[in-house]
């Protein structure tokens, strides 16, 4: 789907999503728990869904509701399962180690880029404590035997859903195993995330393996700062009279929190910005700094293997719509020139999509997107929201 948009502020009120990045981790510790949960979501995107696919794989029944989703814990682990997880990067590296520690034969499959994302090192570190892996195809990955336990080490400066996903591993283990992380931790708020969700379940996630996994029985998903930062980001670009925005929690342990600081911050001054914690807000905050005076980003060489290579789709993003911004290994260079309008290429990245449309909104002339059906990944119905808040789009024939 191809879209023209009309430069337009947008007002009103919105309720912000509930957090992808939450909802992965207790829909996982919820198949595994020991009774059912019902998880208040009330919507949902293709990476969700991925994830709620693959746990029905390895045995939970998991039933999509009106308000969310009633989750009934796997009762009998099956021996052999091939689980899609879509373009999901947290679905394969979170469920990977997870059927490794039950010992399923499981195969993922694997679509747009996530089959060229990297595994290691956690797929050495799999390896080296008792399974098997290999690629039957190119889109494919397929894991056997079982892990055991014992001492694991992870290098943390590649992704931390690497440790997400062993910490999930041990906490389902029969005795305790210990996790060592050694290099810089990259995003370590999601990590965070990670323990908050097992530690709601009753598991300690700093000695995983000594108690098992226990229903809280009702659970509420959070608002989504990711998402929401887009929000956010038109609300102080456009204080006229500007957005009313519910549903984020101020205390989250979500890192990209750190929206609510760096979005009014870019508005009154030039900034150097360290991504290492945020790489998923680099696109929208380069938008607010390109229409403001600018900002050098850095630690940004993980955003290279995102769902496109976010550094070079921000920078072609930022050019064709009349900034300027100038990349090199590790840093983003944006200045703070304004933004005209033009054509962007989502290149299938729902964060540049939804980057784009933000500026929109301050440009002079129309901003068109090519690829805006990628924000079906985590915001099935942000184009709904956009329209809704006056922004006007309209499909775009080339």
């Amino acid at each position: 789907m191809d879209i023209r948009i009309h430069p337009r502020i947008l007002r009103g009120e919105i309720d912000i999503i509930p957090s992808k990045s939450q909802a992965h981790r207790l829909l996982i510790c919820a198949a595994f728990a020991d009774n059912p949960t019902q998880i208040v979501c009330p919507e949902t995107s293709r990476d969700m869904e991925a994830t709620a696919d693959c746990l029905r794989a390895l045995g939970a029944e998991i039933i999509r509701t009106e308000t969310g989703y009633s989750v009934f814990p796997a009762k009998a682990i099956p021996e052999a399962a091939v689980l899609n997880c879509c373009e999901s990067g947290s679905t394969l590296r979170f469920l990977l180690p997870v059927a490794g520690a039950l010992g399923v034969d499981a195969v993922f499959l694997l679509e747009g880029r996530l089959p060229q994302r990297p595994l290691s090192p956690l797929w050495d570190e799999m390896e080296r404590m008792g399974c098997t892996l290999t690629r039957p195809t190119e889109n494919s990955i397929r894991c056997r035997g079982k892990l055991r336990t014992g001492d694991y080490v992870i290098d943390g400066s590649v992704s931390s859903q690497f440790i997400t996903g062993l910490l999930f591993a041990l906490s389902l283990m029969a005795a305790e195993s210990r996790l060592t992380v050694t290099g810089k931790v990259e995003s370590t708020p999601y990590i965070d995330l990670t323990k908050e969700a097992l530690a709601l379940f009753g598991a300690d996630p700093e000695h995983p393996g000594t108690k098992k996994l226990h229903s809280p029985g009702y659970i509420t998903v959070e608002g989504d700062w990711s998402n929401g930062a887009f929000f956010l980001a038109a609300d102080y670009l456009n204080m006229d009279p500007g957005l009313e925005i519910r549903g984020l929690n101020d205390t989250s342990l979500q890192g990209d929190r750190a929206a609510a600081h760096w979005i009014p911050t870019l508005c009154k001054q030039n900034c150097t910005i360290d991504a290492s914690d945020i790489p998923d807000l680099v696109p929208v905050l380069s938008v607010v700094a390109a229409a403001n005076h600018g900002a050098v980003f850095t630690n940004i060489r993980r955003l290279r293997i995102k769902e496109s290579d976010r550094v070079a789709s921000t920078v072609a993003m930022l050019k064709n719509l009349g900034g300027n911004a100038e990349s090199s290994e590790d840093s983003l260079t944006v200045c703070g020139t304004g933004l005209i309008g033009g054509t962007v290429d989502a290149v299938n990245d729902h964060r540049i999509a939804m980057s784009a449309a933000v500026a929109s909104t301050v440009c002079k002339n129309d901003v068109i997107i090519l690829g805006a059906e990628c924000v079906q990944k985590s915001y099935p119905k942000f184009w709904e929201e956009f329209s809704r808040l006056g922004g006007s789009y309209e499909q775009y024939l080339r």
